[in-house]
């Protein structure tokens, strides 16, 4: 731009302010190249990297670990839920007779157990002492009875006892004997009491029936659903009445924490993102609110845009997967929510790296 001069002092005035509006110009270019030039020269990292995805959660679902019918259900969909909250509870008439029979048989095994622990009462060791004196009293008289009869036979020379009353005598000594002996055996029995084996074998048998016992108490226990962490109901799936088993769900839990966004990058700009790097979300239902988080999680496979997730490149171009943890203490970010992430590459932020 070229201005000239005048002499006259109105002329003056009009060159002057035309130099004003040159001066002004000139500004103005220079401060546009400079601004072109620097934005030319200056490096990607240094520009504000802006992703797209969609809010995700981890998700539970709760099944009763035993077949039986639904008693109650004690909350609804879109409730939320605290650890260790109950959520429901199956009908336990039937288990709750099979507990008092097995707590039965468990005391009538604990009782044989004992039994043969504290051996021998004396009353039974006395009673094996009376039957082993019967013995032996019976055995003497079979013995003389034998002897009376070989005399009378030797006295008389075999006319006044025959051949059949004498083998009957022998038979009746023998059984005495073969009684007494079983006898006497029967009262060293009682002294020495059960055998160890024995004993191991009916506390092996009380413990079987204790086992039995804690595993009805934990079928009872697993007959109350209870939610394992604090969440929201999803999904309501079963109703009272329904027969629950451990393949069908009864409830979809939706964890409330963490909530992350999950995006993804292009090749080109994969080097500018690093875990623990700042982050704030935005949605399309607070545009102007951002929800702050950071980088936990970059995937190292390469994998094609999901058609579900609207990028400004190629659907068939190669990215990664990143994920984006977000503070929702306001809870404004639902499940499947499209969201926009917008990275600053040059925020400093310590490394946090988060895998699925």
């Amino acid at each position: 731009m070229h201005c000239r001069s005048g002499s006259q002092p109105w002329q003056v005035d009009r060159v002057m302010k035309k130099k004003a509006l040159c001066g002004a110009a000139a500004i103005v270019l220079v401060a546009a190249v400079l601004l072109a030039w620097h934005v030319l020269r200056s490096p990607d990292g240094d520009r504000a990297l802006v992703l797209y995805g969609n809010v995700d959660v981890r998700q539970i679902e709760l099944a009763f670990n035993a077949s039986e019918r639904v008693a109650r259900l004690a909350v609804e969909e879109g409730d939320r839920v605290e650890a260790g909250q109950l959520l429901g509870a199956l009908d336990t008439r039937t288990l709750q007779v099979r507990i008092r029979q097995a707590r039965a048989q468990a005391d009538a095994r604990q009782q044989a157990y004992l039994r043969m622990r504290n051996g021998s009462r004396p009353e039974e060791i006395a009673q094996a002492q009376s039957q082993a004196d019967a013995a032996q009293a019976d055995a003497l008289l079979a013995e003389q009875r034998l002897a009376r009869l070989l005399a009378i036979r030797k006295t008389t020379a075999g006319r006044a006892v025959s051949q059949q009353d004498l083998d009957s005598a022998r038979s009746a000594r023998r059984v005495a004997q073969a009684h007494l002996a079983s006898a006497g055996k029967g009262l060293e029995l009682a002294r020495l009491g059960p055998r160890q084996e024995d004993i191991e074998e009916a506390r092996a048998q009380w413990q079987a029936a204790q086992a039995e016992v804690a595993l009805l108490d934990r079928q009872m226990a697993e007959s109350r659903l209870v939610a394992p962490v604090d969440a929201v109901v999803r999904s309501r799936l079963l109703e009272p009445g329904d027969m629950a088993s451990p393949q069908r769900p009864v409830f979809t839990l939706a964890l409330t924490d963490p909530k992350w966004v999950r995006a993804y990058v292009s090749e080109t700009d994969l080097g500018r993102i690093r875990p623990g790097m700042p982050a704030r979300v935005y949605t399309d239902s607070h545009p102007d609110q951002a929800v702050a988080g950071h980088v936990g999680y970059i995937s190292s496979v390469a994998e094609f845009t999901p058609k579900t997730v609207q990028t400004e490149e190629l659907r068939t171009s190669l990215v990664y997967e990143i994920r984006v943890r977000v503070d929702d203490s306001a809870d404004r970010l639902r499940l499947g929510m499209p969201a926009t992430v917008r990275l600053d590459p040059g925020r400093s932020a310590a490394v946090v790296d988060e895998r699925p």
